[in-house]
């Protein structure tokens, strides 16, 4: 065997040269040879626990190739016989505690477990299955979660917490029991999960899956006295086609169109309609804001996990969100509202189906605020993968189809609003507006290209008049943590925030094809901005249709009119449901009750140790009986914590005497204490 050269090392023979990778494993893959992995992703931690990427080492023996960093010299083989059987063993047992009702799976066809069985020729277990059937959580309108065909490789985990920031789930138990679960294996519902859906995404079997519409969707399809339309997303048209084959970022339009009108719905509209109409509003709200009208910076509200995100962590940062409704929530409204009275129906016989990038969206649509006299605004929310499936099982053949035009008005749009499916375009269709509305200023550009690129925080500083706009564009909500933490302290000042949750925006969205490549993202997006560049009319404001509609509808932006039907308000929200967590066995029949609230702000000022502390004065007092103590959640004045409920009164910035007091006053109300027992 040929020795390796100065900065090289063998792989299978061949020397391959090692050129800042991190591990053996991206040294590999550069090698042209795909190592089968379950819990390895670039963007993530290494965490080494399918180890399916074993390779020997040539003087050290079997080794993770994801953890083991590259030296010069080193001789490695990566498909040895002993290796290949450990490979199909691991497998093996994977799919002996793995629920396999493949035929059934969300993700059959895309389950990473099926295809490297299949990749390693495992075609029988020699394991006796394991009985894993819990009933799957349902809680949510966005995911599902199935815990009997988790192979806990930790994906879900380590993205949930290190790209977004949140930590919704996690491991919990030992040995067998180990499971992947909720806080305190509560339903997703209930928790501080924002339904971004990468979780479900990143997942490598049908552990994680978006919640599937289609059954409702066909039915109303299928009844003669309903009226159904749909709205086509900007990002959907740059990644659908590869559910047929085509190279992501290739522009599928007119294909699209004709298959949704093959399926059945009346009228197919653009959301990009919506998103030229957000412009102007979110521009204008803007406009006023930085002339003294009102709170800074802006953040842009389009993006509904970003939304819950905020509700539930900062609270007192949603004077700053736009009071835009997003463009699919926008468009809903608009529709409904209009259209019964052109096509002389019911409001309750028209029902709106929207074609989504974002699991979040399907949440969005449920929200109370988006209901007219308890009618949602957008009954339906399909995900990319679900229309795929649609057209699929409709037997039409995607790519043979002839391109459709959308209907008027709802169909036309301008390139700003094509561009709000990537990171940054937001930002720029803003500037398109903003930028000729201000006196003095020319506003020809219609590019601004530092606005775009990859990285998850970009600031951008734009020449605005005799004044200098900063804009902050963010994409991942770990970043969005950073910046809002910034933002609170006055460490970073700016004009316009633009938050996205999904990396690279709604084109990384997880309703989106299955990639676990972040250059089908960056293709998605290339799509978007060659779609904008073709288009003759790249300003929200030469949208002539939006313009009509302001005549005859909203009067003008930022009018009664769309106040009604364009914006709204956002709430605090509560991080964890059902917030009571009982700490003792007796029965829930005291007179006295207390809640400490145990959240994160809380946490810090001292909870933990309040909380230990009553529940020794209890303890020694032999009140168990009598006084019944709880941890619970968001009790909405972080700012003021230690937070403590005792029965009806509420102690802010609390402390052990004061709860004890508290006690003691009730309990000698209720029943005089015994004396001598102080």
């Amino acid at each position: 065997m040929t020795p390796a050269l100065p900065g090289q090392l063998l792989i299978d023979g061949k020397s391959v040269a090692i050129e800042g990778e991190r591990n053996l494993l991206e040294l590999i893959r550069k090698a042209g040879i795909e190592l089968p992995t379950f819990c390895y992703h670039s963007e993530l931690s290494v965490y080494g626990a399918c180890r399916l990427c074993l390779v020997q080492v040539e003087g050290r023996g079997i080794l993770p190739a994801c953890s083991t960093p590259p030296e010069t010299g080193l001789s490695i083989r990566t498909a040895t016989e002993e290796i290949r059987q450990i490979r199909r063993l691991i497998v093996e047992l994977l799919l002996a505690q793995h629920h396999s009702q493949c035929p059934t799976c969300g993700k059959s066809g895309g389950c990473q477990l099926q295809s490297l069985a299949r990749r390693l020729g495992v075609d029988s277990v020699r394991f006796k299955p394991v009985p894993r059937l819990p009933t799957p959580d349902r809680s949510t309108p966005s995911l599902v979660r199935d815990t009997s065909k988790c192979i806990l490789c930790g994906d879900c985990v380590r993205y949930c917490a290190e790209v977004q920031g949140i930590g919704a789930i996690d491991f919990a138990y030992r040995g067998a029991q180990s499971a992947v679960v909720p806080a305190f294996n509560k339903p997703l519902s209930d928790v501080e999960c924002v339904l971004c859906g990468q979780c479900a995404a990143i997942c490598p079997t049908g552990a994680l899956t978006p919640r599937s519409e289609l059954p409702e969707v066909w039915k109303v399809l299928d009844d003669p006295t309903r009226h159904v339309v749909v709205q086509l997303a900007p990002a959907v048209r740059v990644a659908l086609g590869e559910q047929f084959g085509l190279e992501p970022g290739t522009v599928t339009t007119g294909q699209i169109v004709a298959a949704l009108k093959a399926l059945g719905f009346a009228e197919v509209y653009d959301t990009a309609f919506a998103a030229d109409l957000t412009v102007i509003e979110e521009a204008e709200e803007f406009l006023k804001r930085k002339g003294g009208g009102g709170s800074l910076p802006q953040f842009s509200s389009c993006c509904p996990a970003w939304v819950k995100f905020a509700e539930q962590y900062y609270p007192d940062l949603l004077p700053h969100l736009s009071t835009c409704r997003s463009p699919q929530q926008m468009l809903g409204s608009l529709v409904k509202a209009t259209l019964p009275a052109r096509l002389k129906i019911d409001r309750q016989n028209l029902v709106m189906v929207s074609i989504m990038p974002c699991t979040a969206k399907k949440f969005e649509a449920r929200r109370p605020e988006f209901k007219t006299n308890d009618q949602p605004d957008v009954d339906f929310v399909l995900t990319t993968q679900e229309l795929a499936r649609m057209i699929e099982e409709r037997g039409l053949s995607f790519t043979r189809l002839e391109p459709a035009s959308m209907d008027m008005p709802f169909g036309f749009k301008t390139g700003a609003g094509v561009i709000f499916g990537s990171s940054g375009g937001v930002s720029e269709a803003v500037l398109r507006y903003a930028l000729e509305k201000v006196p003095g200023v020319k506003g020809d550009a219609i590019e601004f290209q530092e606005t775009r690129g990859d990285a998850e925080r970009r600031v951008v500083t734009v020449a605005c008049g005799d004044q200098q706009l900063t804009l902050v564009i963010v994409s991942g909500l770990r970043k969005a943590r950073e910046v809002a933490e910034e933002i609170k302290s006055g460490a970073l000042k700016a004009d316009f925030i633009e938050v996205m949750a999904c990396p690279g925006g709604c084109v990384g969205g997880a309703g989106q094809p299955l990639s676990r490549s972040s250059e089908a993202r960056r293709k998605r997006s290339r799509g978007l901005y060659d779609t904008d560049r073709m288009l003759e009319l790249h300003k929200a404001q030469d949208n002539h249709l939006v313009n009509r509609c302001y005549q005859e509808v909203l009067h003008a932006p930022g009018s009664h009119e769309a106040h009604d039907l364009l914006h709204t308000v956002y709430h605090s929200r509560r991080r964890i449901n059902q917030e009571n967590l009982r700490l003792s066995d007796s029965p829930p029949t005291q007179p006295v009750t207390v809640r400490i609230c145990v959240g994160t702000s809380c946490y810090l000022r001292g909870a933990q140790e309040l909380l230990r502390d009553v529940n020794r004065f209890v303890t020694d007092r032999q009140l168990a009986e009598r006084v019944d103590v709880r941890a619970t959640f968001c009790l909405e004045a972080c700012d003021r914590g230690p937070t403590v409920r005792i029965n009806e009164k509420i102690l802010h910035r609390a402390d052990l005497g004061q709860v004890i007091k508290s006690i003691e006053d009730i309990l000698e109300v209720l029943t005089p204490l015994p004396a001598g027992s102080t």
